[in-house]
């Protein structure tokens, strides 16, 4: 989790002196040893069996060797002359070195010990496990048993780390944090049977593994399941509830945290990988609230509605825009997401091999978590990527929202994105480490806004939510900004959103809870967007005719995610040679 909590660090330092070139290869490859030692669920992720039945040590102590670890290959890389290397080894120094970087610098600040959010942490991600382990021989079965095996360890380390929050004053807000006891909880069961650690031995028994080992390998796992993994679920549930909610925090904004401000300003700058302020970023939120408004307005009148407020209320309110059953939910989720497949030879030329699936969130999780997401697949393990649906609470999940939604979700947004950086020809860090929110869910959300040349948006209804889901991100800038920098309510966050989108008011919740509980993820969006789009501007005024659709956006996907300045010096190059 912290890795998910630490942002990206803008790029520093020159290099102190000259190396030769092939140097950066050997960092290069060190490094890539050294992520797939300290971290066996990315070993087996690749392919790499190096890690089968271990998890990762999330002890501080842990934290620190790793940060010194960094240190030193950052100190071998500027050691590198950049001036001196290949345009793509140049990037590819750049992106290890802000890597780097941010893993060190994160590790200073005390919130590194915060390791969870409403929207995961270690127990959650641990009940993913078994959709996630290849689970096809009896080795892999093995290794999924060992680490059954070893949850509970792993499970009282993450405790001592959260105990340590507590004691230096990083605890998460109270309000947030209602129900959060029942993701945990869920895992507490009187059988076997209703665990979700038993799905991988209630399926046929897979053909690579005899029979006569089948029935050994399930009575071990029952016995851990029941006898180490449910327990460690309940001795989390009892910290949880009689040590962390007794000390959870009154008070919403990071900044309230020892720290908490120069914390959150490194947030600012790394998740957007640019060098805005927070004051700057809330600016540009203010910007973009009022131009989007301006669009719904117009939407809604053009409807026949008086004003943007009275379409909403009605969006809200009728229930022939809501799904009556969770499948139903879902088939039409699946519906919008094959139309959108006819299109995407047309949008993106080089498109990824691994398909994706549509599946519900799972119940432990769904409650406190967003309306969908994406989770990617693996091509070393031949694992399709996830588009997880939320099928709870029907009656706040409309269905005007499903094509803004998938496009972001699935395709052409983060499972083609992400999907198609696994098949790239990068380095291996690039492929699996690197995961740029300004860049990934930039182009995500930059992927709405192609359903219109889709004519998905064919309603009022449809257009209203497509503007509605941009506002979302915009009016994010503000509600990060104001809660963790400016002093603003939880309550007057939910407000703000429920005055310039038509998202319902649980959507609402969950997602300033988010914002609360994990400061300056939700930055990344908007900003990412925004570069996107002015720099297909630039393109489509400086080519002309000669602008290519699919070229641009293969220009933009074909070296995975990058920072902003690395990807706004890419598309200078692509335009010139198009140019020339």
């Amino acid at each position: 989790m912290r890795r998910l909590l630490t942002a990206l660090l803008l790029l520093s330092a020159a290099p102190v002196s000259a190396a030769p070139a092939d140097d950066l290869a050997a960092v290069i490859r060190e490094h890539w040893a050294w992520a797939v030692r300290i971290d066996p669920g990315l070993a087996t992720e690749v392919g790499d069996h190096s890690g089968d039945g271990k998890l990762s040590d999330p002890s501080l102590a842990e934290a620190d060797r790793e940060a010194a670890t960094a240190a030193g290959f950052i100190a071998r890389l500027d050691r590198i002359d950049a001036a001196a290397l290949p345009p793509a080894d140049r990037v590819n120094r750049a992106i290890l070195r802000r890597l780097l970087a941010t893993q060190v610098e994160g590790n200073a600040f005390g919130q590194r010990a915060m390791t969870f959010t409403t929207y995961s942490g270690w127990h959650t991600g641990f009940a993913g496990s078994p959709d996630r382990e290849p689970l096809l021989t009896k080795a892999d079965y093995v290794s999924y048993i060992d680490r059954l095996a070893a949850y509970p360890a792993f499970n009282r380390a993450e405790i001592a780390v959260t105990r340590t929050a507590l004691a230096q004053g990083y605890a998460q807000p109270c309000v947030p944090l209602q129900g959060f006891e029942k993701s945990i909880s869920a895992h507490i069961v009187p059988a076997v049977e209703q665990s979700v650690f038993w799905r991988p031995f209630a399926r046929a028994r897979p053909a690579a593994i005899a029979a006569a080992d089948w029935p050994e390998l399930q009575a071990r796992a029952r016995t851990l399941i029941m006898a180490s993994v449910v327990p460690a679920y309940a001795e989390l549930l009892d910290f949880y509830t009689h040590d962390y909610a007794p000390h959870c925090r009154a008070t919403v904004g990071i900044g309230d945290t020892p720290g908490g401000a120069g914390y959150y300003a490194y947030r600012a700058r790394a998740e957007t990988t640019t060098a805005l302020t927070p004051d700057a970023i809330h600016k540009i939120g203010l910007a973009e609230v009022a131009r989007i408004g301006a669009a719904m307005d117009k939407v809604a009148t053009d409807a026949g509605y008086k004003d943007r407020a009275a379409f909403v209320a009605h969006m809200r309110t009728d229930p022939s825009f809501y799904a009556r059953t969770p499948q139903e939910l879902l088939d039409k989720s699946a519906t919008v997401a094959k139309s959108i497949d006819a299109w995407l030879p047309r949008l993106i030329g080089r498109l990824p091999r691994l398909p994706f699936s549509l599946k519900a969130i799972p119940a432990d999780q769904a409650e406190g978590t967003t309306t969908a997401y994406s989770e990617p697949g693996s091509v070393a393990n031949g694992r399709a990527g996830v588009y997880y649906v939320n099928t709870t609470h029907l009656d706040q999940r409309p269905l005007f929202e499903l094509p803004a939604l998938t496009l972001h979700e699935a395709a052409p947004g983060h499972q083609t994105q992400l999907s198609l950086q696994q098949e790239l020809d990068l380095p291996e860090f690039r492929k699996h480490l690197v995961t740029f929110t300004a860049f990934v869910e930039g182009w995500a959300l930059y992927s709405e806004s192609l359903g219109e040349e889709m004519g998905l948006y064919d309603t009022p209804e449809k257009r209203m939510g497509r503007y509605s889901y941009e506002m979302w991100r915009a009016c994010r800038l503000v509600v990060d900004t104001g809660i963790h920098v400016q002093g603003w309510s939880r309550d007057r966050a939910i407000d703000y959103m429920l005055a310039n989108t038509a998202l319902s008011r649980h959507n609402v919740e969950a997602e300033v809870n988010r914002y609360i509980t994990w400061p300056g993820q939700a930055l990344g969006y908007k900003i990412g967007e925004l570069t996107i789009k002015r720099l297909r501007a630039k393109a489509e005024t400086t080519l002309g005719p000669r602008f290519d659709e699919r070229a641009f956006h293969d220009a933009v996907l074909g070296n995975g995610p990058v920072p902003m300045d690395v990807l706004e010096a890419q598309i200078d190059a692509w335009i010139a040679a198009r140019k020339g």
